[in-house]
């Protein structure tokens, strides 16, 4: 058997190719990696000695010659490829290890010169992945270090790797180099000046029994190269599949609870929460969330950013509570015997959580996309800034700044009312969805109920009038968040003013359709 190494990225390289060679695998090379491979005291065979020509052109030229590609493309099992080759003296080669030249990182340089780049575009390198991934049946391909293991694993114990392995490190292999034009094609897009073309490249998880309502049709799909803690990379440990709408609601109760530290609890229906809430404890932050709106929360999806305890499942059966879906970091041993009697309730695991700071938020519309950084701005008291006579609390401040966190996940136009109780922080109401800021106030202010006088309110825009403040107070609010702006911000001020609230500005808006 011969294998043919040529890498940029020489991560285990070497402790690779040394156990190739010790099963008798004859290793053919070029350039860095033969001086490499060399270095490391083994016997290296050039690919200039193989094809009879030197490398040339600066390295430009060194692999691609009838004597490599006809070495990896030929049908071994058609007579004729095999006597083409003994012809003309073509060795055959069954391995090929080929990582690119660095052209992503290189653009990604500042200041990179055109010419840098333009070297940077791997040639040979690209063809001979090709060549090897098209003859998969007989040709194994490896063009990422961490498959180094699974096929020296397999040569091994088996003599050669198998025929499912060698067409999975074929798919790879054709990725790979799928992705590197892609860059190359944006970097030279990007140089002509001309317009950015977006692929988004998903793989399907699954079919669903159906979309938003029974009559549409539906499939779920996750980026596979995402691996944050999130609705799609979460485990399910018990309950049914889970729905399209299962889905929506999940990543928008887990994305809430992920904005704090301290122990939180989200409770979303039809992709709203209806009660939030932290606490020292993830038992009383969930029975205050449930507190919120104990109605709307029968039939919701729970997310915890602590592990699920024996007391979670302890006051979701007390309260005879049903719900879709727990999603939590963990779940405690005698949380899930507890919880698994509940036949159809999805409980789902997600490791560690943490924000989520790079990813792109998408909507389509007929026809196209929009795509936005995602909202992951959080508001400090720092700056906060007082436009009132009257100055918040300490405990007033504390609320609001909760508040605002959450009316960041509450559909437009969206209020959300708040109070600090001992040291648990919880919505005492919520009003979402309506086309009047007034009428959010309102909604928001009725499911609230008693709990409403004393809290504070947490605005997701700012007040084109008064009315929405007067509405506010008429509630028993005492002070307001709010991000300012309106032409009419001198009359708002004035009218908190006269119905003694406090109110602060932040200068941040946070619109979710």
């Amino acid at each position: 058997m011969r294998a043919l190494i040529s890498v940029s990225d020489k991560t285990g390289i070497t402790e690779f190719a040394t156990k190739l060679a010790s099963k008798g695998i004859e290793i053919l090379s070029t350039g860095g990696t033969a001086r490499a491979l060399r270095e490391a005291g083994l016997t290296v065979t050039d690919v200039s000695d193989v094809t009879g020509f030197p490398e040339m052109l600066d390295g430009r030229v060194k692999t691609l010659h009838p004597k490599v590609h006809g070495a990896l493309l030929a049908v071994r099992d058609n007579p004729e490829h095999m006597r083409v080759l003994a012809e003309h003296g073509i060795g055959l080669i069954d391995i090929v290890v080929v990582n690119l030249y660095p052209f992503e990182a290189t653009v990604a340089k500042e200041g990179v010169s055109e010419e840098e780049a333009i070297e940077n575009i791997d040639i040979g390198g690209p063809s001979m992945i090709r060549s090897a991934a098209k003859n998969f049946k007989s040709v194994t391909v490896v063009v990422d270090p961490r498959d180094y293991e699974t096929v020296w694993n397999e040569i091994s114990e088996k003599g050669e790797t198998t025929l499912e392995t060698r067409k999975q490190l074929a798919r790879k292999a054709f990725t790979r180099t799928y992705q590197y034009d892609q860059a190359i094609e944006h970097y030279l897009r990007t140089q002509l000046g001309e317009p950015e073309l977006l692929d988004l490249h998903y793989e399907k998880v699954m079919s669903m029994r159906y979309g938003e309502n029974p009559h549409q049709k539906a499939v779920f799909f996750r980026n596979p190269e995402n691996h944050d803690p999130n609705i799609t990379n979460a485990k399910t440990l018990h309950g049914k599949q889970l729905s399209f709408n299962n889905i929506v609601d999940g990543d928008s109760a887990l994305e809430l609870v992920k904005e704090f530290t301290r122990p939180a609890a989200a409770i979303i229906k039809h992709n709203n929460p209806c009660g939030v809430a932290t606490a020292e404890t993830i038992e009383e932050a969930l029975e205050a969330a449930f507190n919120v709106d104990s109605m709307s929360a029968f039939g919701g999806v729970l997310a915890l950013n602590h592990a699920c305890t024996k007391g979670v499942a302890d006051f979701i059966f007390e309260k005879k509570w049903f719900l879709e879906i727990i999603i939590a970091p963990s779940f405690d041993a005698d949380a899930l015997v507890i919880l698994e009697k509940k036949k159809d309730l999805r409980l789902l695991e997600t490791g560690k959580l943490e924000r989520d700071l790079h990813s792109r938020d998408i909507k389509k519309v007929a026809g196209g996309i929009l795509v936005q950084t995602k909202d992951i701005y959080i508001v400090s008291e720092k700056e906060l800034k007082v436009v009132t006579k009257k100055s918040p609390s300490a405990d007033e401040i504390r609320a609001m700044l909760f508040a605002n966190i959450v009316v960041k996940h509450v559909h437009s136009n969206a209020v959300v009312f708040a109070k600090v109780i001992g040291n648990i922080e919880v919505a005492t109401g919520i009003g979402a969805g309506q086309m009047s800021r007034v009428d959010s106030v309102f909604i928001g202010a009725t499911k609230g109920g008693d709990a409403i006088p004393g809290s504070v309110m947490a605005s997701d825009a700012f007040f084109p009038f008064a009315d929405g403040v007067e509405a506010a107070a008429k509630y028993g609010v005492t002070a307001i968040i709010q991000p300012g702006g309106s032409i009419r911000d001198d009359e708002v001020f004035k009218r908190s003013d006269e119905l003694g609230l406090s109110m602060v500005t932040t200068g941040y808006r946070f619109f979710r359709h």
